[in-house]
């Protein structure tokens, strides 16, 4: 072979491996490109999602939206909001004002124990009742304007018995008796009665409200939601000095059993208490 062909194909050569050495910077920074926009992309996917998160997380729940909406009051109310709740003769000279949580395991026991004492002293006209509802349990704090994050069964119970008070003063009492009840009052910590499936299969137990489609209606819907927070703003702001549930109030002054401040939990220790503030 002559030395010229000699150089030839060496020249050759060394254009072949120039070619494909272009060739390959070009594949290599097309993969680089293509790697930092994929980078890119999940980078903002990423940033999106998190964002996304953070505005639904600092969405306003539906009560915390509640708090702001117009009140829609039941019937047999009065008083800012409707808030005033009495229930009895007109005749009575008394008026009881009863403090509670549906959620609340000593109230119910209360209902269960001297409930029925209380609903005969109504018949009777021995007094009235202002009922005052409240929703601490659900870890609210309407005072200052705070939804809290324990549940949302007290304030939908406290919903469903305005459904019931807009039906008739005594399907509000026999309707609060039936959410007290052994049998369908729940654990404190089991939050059954933010399913308003469950509130009306309860409701069904009341003659009054058995089948009753205003009430149903009314429950499915949260017409009463809005006087729901209402009832407890008015019961965190009251000027009784209550603090806990239950708590019974006459002539201004809290009911108690003794010196450490206990309500009257037996039908004898209400009547008691009760006969000494009918005096009074």
């Amino acid at each position: 072979m002559s030395k010229r062909n000699s150089q030839a194909s060496k020249n050759a050569a060394r254009e072949r491996l120039r070619v494909e050495r272009e060739r390959q910077a070009k594949r290599d920074k097309a993969r680089r490109q293509a790697f930092v926009a994929g980078g890119v992309v999940v980078a903002l996917a990423a940033a999106g999602g998190i964002g996304y998160a953070v505005v639904q997380a600092n969405k306003p729940s539906y009560w915390d939206q509640m708090k702001t909406a117009k009140v829609v009051t039941p019937a047999h109310t009065s008083g800012p909001d409707g808030t005033t709740v009495v229930i009895g003769k007109a005749s009575a000279k008394k008026t009881l004002k009863v403090y509670e949580d549906p959620r609340c395991p000593v109230c119910a026991q209360f209902e269960q124990t001297v409930g029925p004492t209380v609903h005969k002293d109504i018949e009777d006209g021995t007094f009235k009742i202002q009922y005052m509802g409240g929703t601490f349990l659900d870890g609210d704090s309407l005072k200052d304007g705070k939804i809290g994050t324990n549940g949302e069964g007290s304030k939908n119970a406290m919903s469903a018995m305005g459904a019931a008070l807009n039906i008739s003063q005594e399907a509000f009492l026999d309707y609060k008796s039936a959410l007290y009840s052994a049998k369908w009052h729940p654990e404190e910590t089991d939050d059954k009665f933010k399913s308003d499936d469950y509130l009306i299969q309860v409701a069904n137990t009341v003659p009054a409200l058995k089948n009753n489609a205003k009430f149903q209606n009314a429950v499915k819907n949260g017409t009463y939601d809005t006087w729901a927070l209402a009832m407890s703003k008015a019961w965190d702001t009251n000027k009784d000095g209550v603090t806990s549930t239950p708590s019974f109030v006459m002539n201004g002054k809290i009911l108690t059993t003794d010196s450490q401040g206990q309500p009257p939990m037996t039908v004898a220790d209400f009547n008691r208490v009760i006969d000494v503030a009918l005096k009074g």
